[in-house]
C-alpha cells in the first residue's frame, strides 16, 4: 500500500484510497479497501484482476451480483485446490447453492446434489443424483422436497419420469395422478403417464389419458406414444411458482416448526425479498402461542422504519405472511462462525472498529424501538443481519413485547438463554437495559470470539485478544455485561455515545501472549476436576458433563482437529486437548447405538449425518468408520456420528463415508 492511499485510509476515505489503488494498477489492496467498505461487487472486480478468481466468485456472492458470481464458477472450478476452498467457504457462510454450482461445474455430480438439497431445491439434487447413477437418492430428494411443498406440482411430475425411467410404473402412476387438472404442469404429468398406464397394461386409461393430452392441444413425445420406447424423457418446462399474486419463489432458505422463510422475486418491483410464512398452526388450535409471535413480529415491524430494523414490505393475512426485505450479506452468527474458523486476527476475523460499527447499528435500532415502548428480549447473532450493500439489520421482532417498557411482563422462556440478562434468566421483568446486555454479548464475541457462557465470566476480554485495546475498551463492553441492572448504561443512546467515544482500531493485531513465570506444568486433569462415578462414567465436575479420555498422538490429534473445524451437531464434540497430560477429552456419547436400536436411520437422522459427513469432508477428513457401532440416536439427540481411535480404513474416500451412511437408512421406494 503506497502512501497516498495509507494516507487517506487513516483519513477513513475508505472507498476513495480503493479507487486510487485501482488507479494505480494495486488491484489486490483495491480489493480489500472496497471489500472493507462493503462495495462488494467492486471489490470482486479487482479481485478477479489480480487473478484471486475465487475470492471474486464469494464477495460477488456476498454482493448478491449473481451475473458477476456465474462469470466466475468455471474459473473456480478449474482449479481443484481454489474449488475445494471456495465451496468449504460458501457452505460455511450458508450459500449451499453456489457450492452446488462450482461442484457441479467440477464434475463431482453427487457433492453438488447434497449441495443443492442442503439449498432447499430437491428437483435440481434428483437431476444429479440421477446423473452420478443414484436413482434412489434422486427418488428421495424429490420425496423430500415434495414434503415441505406438497403443492409444487413439478416436483411430483419429476418424480413420476424419474420412476418411469426406472421401471417403477405403480409408484410412478401414483405420483402423476396428484397432478391436478388445473396445474401448469398437466400436460407434462400426462407425457409422463400415457407409458406407465400402458407398461401396466390399463388400455382404457391410456386412451383417456391420451385424449385429454391431445384436448390440451400438444404433441406427443417419443416416449407417450411407446411405453417400451427408448430416448429421451420429455423436455422439461420452465416452471416458476408464484405466491400471493407477485412473488415469485425461488427457493425455500429456512424452516422452522413454526414457519418458512423464501427467496423470492417481486414481480412487480423486480427486487428481491425473504416471504416468511407461518406454518405451526392447525385445527385443533396447536401453535396459538407461536402465531401470536408472528402476529407481534407484523405489528413491531409495522411501527418500526429505521435504516437498521429489517424493512416490512407486505403483510397478507390470509397466509399468514409477511414481506420482508432481502437481507443477502447473511447473518452474524454466519459471520462469527468463518471467524472461529480462522481464528481471531486470521483473515475472516472482524476488526475491532467493524465490530462496534456492527453493535452500534443494533444499539440505533433499540434505542428507537424502546423509544416506541418495544423490548426486543432476543438479541443474538442470528436475529443481526446484513443486506446487500453491508449495512447491519435488526431482525426477528417475533418475542418482542409491545407497550409499556416499563411493564412486568416476564421473560422466562423468551429469547436464547446464552444472550439473554441474568434477571430474563431469572424470570424477572425485561427492560431497556436487558437488551443492552445482549448488545453486550454480541460485542464481546464479535471482539475475542468467545461465546457467552452462563457459568463464568469472559475468560477473555478485549484487550487480552487485540493488542490496541486496553482497559477502558474493557470496561465499556463489560458494563453492558454488569450483572446488576443499575450498574449498566441507562438506554441505547447513552451506550452508543461511551462506545464511539474511544478509539477502536480497523485493523486485527492479535495481543501477544502472556510469558510464563515458570509455573510447575498443571496437574493430572483427574485429580481436580474429573471424577468416576459407579457406572463407570468419567465426569467433568466443573460442567457436570460426562466425557470420554483418549491417549494423546499426532492421528488422534489430526482427527480431533478436523471434528473440531467441522462443528457439525451431529458429530461427537471435541472438549479439550491436554497436552500435559496426554489426553484428548470427547463428548461423552448420547442416546443408544444404532447397533441395538434394532431399526435403521430415519430421514431426517440420515440427512444430518450427511451434513455432518460433508463437514468432516471440508475440514479435510474421511471418516472411514460409519457403521451402527459410531451411531447414536434418541435421548436429546437426533444423530450424533462418534470419533473412531483407529486409522482410517485404507483406501476410504467421502463417497464410500456417504455410501456408509445411506446403507444404515430405512428402504427406500427404489431399492427394491
Amino acid at each position: 500500500m503506497d502512501d497516498d492511499v495509507a494516507g487517506l485510509v487513516r483519513e477513513e476515505r475508505i472507498v476513495a484510497a480503493a479507487e486510487l489503488a485501482s488507479a494505480r494498477g494495486d488491484a489486490r489492496t483495491a480489493s480489500e479497501l472496497f471489500e472493507r467498505a462493503c462495495a462488494w461487487q467492486r471489490a470482486a472486480v479487482e479481485a478477479a484482476r489480480c487473478g484471486d478468481v475465487g475470492r471474486a466468485l464469494l464477495l460477488a456472492v456476498d454482493g448478491g451480483d449473481d451475473v458477476l458470481a456465474l462469470a466466475h464458477v468455471a474459473e473456480v472450478a478449474a482449479d481443484a485446490s481454489a474449488s475445494a476452498r471456495v465451496t468449504a467457504q460458501l457452505e460455511r457462510r450458508g450459500k449451499s447453492a453456489w457450492a452446488a454450482r462450482v461442484l457441479e461445474a467440477t464434475g463431482r455430480a453427487s457433492e453438488a446434489a447434497r449441495a443443492w438439497e442442503r439449498a432447499g431445491d430437491g428437483a435440481s439434487a434428483a437431476r444429479l443424483y440421477e446423473r452420478a447413477g443414484d436413482p434412489v437418492n434422486a427418488a428421495r430428494a424429490l420425496e423430500a422436497a415434495m414434503r415441505r411443498t406438497p403443492d409444487d406440482y413439478a416436483l411430483h411430475t419429476a418424480l413420476g419420469e424419474l420412476l418411469v425411467r426406472y421401471g417403477k410404473l405403480e409408484a410412478a402412476t401414483r405420483a402423476l395422478q396428484r397432478v391436478p387438472s388445473t396445474a401448469s404442469e398437466r400436460r407434462r404429468a400426462l407425457q409422463a403417464l400415457l407409458p406407465a398406464l400402458g407398461g401396466l397394461g390399463l388400455a382404457q386409461a391410456r386412451e383417456e389419458v391420451r385424449h385429454e393430452l391431445e384436448a390440451l392441444g400438444g404433441a406427443l413425445s417419443a416416449r407417450s406414444h411407446d411405453a417400451e420406447g427408448e430416448g429421451e424423457p420429455a423436455a422439461r418446462a420452465e416452471v416458476t411458482t408464484r405466491i400471493f399474486g407477485r412473488y415469485e419463489v425461488v427457493r425455500e432458505v429456512a424452516a422452522t416448526p413454526t414457519a418458512r422463510v423464501l427467496e423470492c422475486v417481486d414481480a412487480l418491483r423486480g427486487e428481491r425479498v425473504a416471504v416468511k410464512v407461518f406454518a405451526g398452526y392447525d385445527a385443533r388450535g396447536a401453535g396459538r402461542d407461536a402465531l401470536a409471535r408472528f402476529e407481534r413480529e407484523v405489528r413491531v415491524l409495522g411501527a418500526l422504519d429505521h435504516p437498521n430494523v429489517v424493512p416490512l414490505r407486505d403483510y397478507f393475512p390470509d397466509g399468514p405472511a409477511i414481506v420482508l426485505g432481502w437481507m443477502g450479506g447473511g447473518t452474524l452468527e454466519a459471520r462469527l462462525a468463518l471467524a472461529a474458523v480462522a481464528g481471531v486476527g486470521g483473515p475472516q476475523g472482524l476488526t475491532p472498529a467493524r465490530s462496534i460499527e456492527v453493535a452500534t447499528a443494533v444499539l440505533r435500532a433499540l434505542g428507537e424501538a424502546h423509544r416506541l415502548g418495544v423490548l426486543h428480549r432476543d438479541i443474538k447473532p442470528s436475529n443481526v443481519l446484513f443486506d446487500g450493500a453491508g449495512v447491519t439489520r435488526l431482525g426477528d421482532f417475533g418475542v418482542a413485547h409491545l407497550g409499556d417498557v416499563s411493564t412486568t411482563a416476564t421473560a422466562a422462556v423468551i429469547g436464547t438463554l446464552a444472550y439473554m440478562s441474568p434477571e430474563q434468566r431469572a424470570g424477572r421483568p425485561a427492560t431497556v437495559r436487558s437488551d443492552l446486555y445482549g448488545v453486550g454479548a454480541l460485542l464481546l464475541e464479535m471482539l475475542t470470539g468467545e461465546k457467552p457462557s452462563l457459568e463464568h465470566a469472559p475468560r477473555l476480554l478485549p484487550s487480552g485478544a487485540h493488542r490496541d485495546l486496553d482497559a477502558r475498551h474493557d470496561a465499556a463492553v463489560l458494563a453492558l455485561l454488569s450483572t446488576s441492572e443499575t450498574d449498566r448504561p441507562a438506554d441505547a443512546f447513552v451506550a452508543r455515545r461511551a462506545l464511539t467515544a474511544l478509539v477502536w482500531p480497523d485493523a486485527v493485531e492479535p495481543a501477544a501472549p502472556p510469558k510464563p513465570e515458570g509455573r510447575a506444568p498443571s496437574e493430572r486433569p483427574g485429580t481436580a476436576r474429573l471424577t468416576v462415578e459407579i457406572d463407570g462414567r468419567v465426569v467433568d465436575q466443573w460442567l457436570g458433563r460426562a466425557v470420554v479420555l483418549l491417549p494423546l498422538n499426532d492421528a488422534l490429534l489430526a482427527r480431533a482437529q478436523a471434528f473440531a473445524r467441522a462443528g457439525h451437531p451431529a458429530l461427537q464434540s471435541v472438549l479439550r486437548v491436554d497436552r500435559d497430560d496426554g489426553t484428548l477429552w470427547l463428548e461423552a456419547p448420547r442416546g443408544a447405538l444404532l447397533a441395538s436400536a434394532a431399526r435403521g436411520l430415519r430421514d431426517d437422522e440420515a440427512r444430518a449425518l450427511h451434513r455432518a459427513v460433508d463437514a468432516l469432508h471440508d475440514a479435510g477428513f474421511v471418516h472411514g468408520h460409519i457403521d451402527a457401532s459410531h451411531v447414536f440416536v434418541g435421548d436429546g439427540v437426533s444423530v450424533m456420528l462418534t470419533f473412531d481411535e483407529s486409522p482410517s480404513a485404507h483406501g476410504a474416500t467421502s463417497r464410500g463415508d456417504h455410501a456408509a451412511v445411506d446403507s444404515l437408512r430405512t428402504s427406500s421406494p427404489l431399492a427394491g
